[in-house]
């Protein structure tokens, strides 16, 4: 199983050029790929899950037996997580909810006039689907970027989506799942 690249930076200050040659990025012309994108989208739009699994064979190379990743799955994930890398990933869910709770808004209420007032109340929405990179990259960062947040806003369900690996047996990388 592929490691995760470890940078340390830690007493550093790297030229621009030096982080662009150490940490890789995608580019892309957004225009370039809508002919390819759009169909995708229309599919999924009226077919759901089984037009996804086959546009994961077609691009991922890989058909996974089922949409959902079973919670057995994400269990062994963890339990079989770098220890380092496990210590790594609850220090930055630790850090990013305590940003995030420190965030979090609470009712406001003006009054405009005597007897007048607005109130200005924030609701966390029902559900929200997020997205994990995972072509190019390992980005468990990006799992706790986005369901930390979530969390802490009160988001009642949450559905994280990652790419299909093909070494990994159709499911998403282990360090995504560990992190999920």
């Amino acid at each position: 199983m592929p490691m995760l690249a470890r940078l340390d930076l830690r007493g550093k200050t790297p030229t621009t050029a030096e982080l662009r040659a150490a940490l890789p990025r995608g580019g892309v012309d957004v225009d370039s790929v809508l002919p390819v994108v759009r169909p995708v989208v229309d599919a999924v739009r009226e077919r759901g899950a089984e037009a996804a699994l086959e546009f994961c064979e077609k691009f991922d190379r890989v058909r996974p037996a089922q949409v959902r990743v079973p919670a057995e799955e994400l269990t062994k994930a963890l339990a079989e997580l770098d220890p380092a890398v496990r210590a790594a990933l609850e220090e930055s869910i630790a850090r990013a909810r305590k940003v995030h709770e420190n965030q979090r808004r609470t009712d406001h209420t003006t009054e405009v006039v005597p007897g007048g007032t607005v109130t200005e109340r924030w609701v966390a929405v029902e559900r929200v689907g997020l997205y994990v990179p995972g072509g190019n990259a390992v980005y468990p960062s990006s799992v706790v970027m986005n369901v930390v947040p979530a969390q802490v806003a009160g988001v009642g369900s949450l559905v994280v989506i990652s790419p299909p690996q093909e070494q990994f047996g159709g499911l998403p990388h282990p360090t995504i799942l560990a992190a999920a």
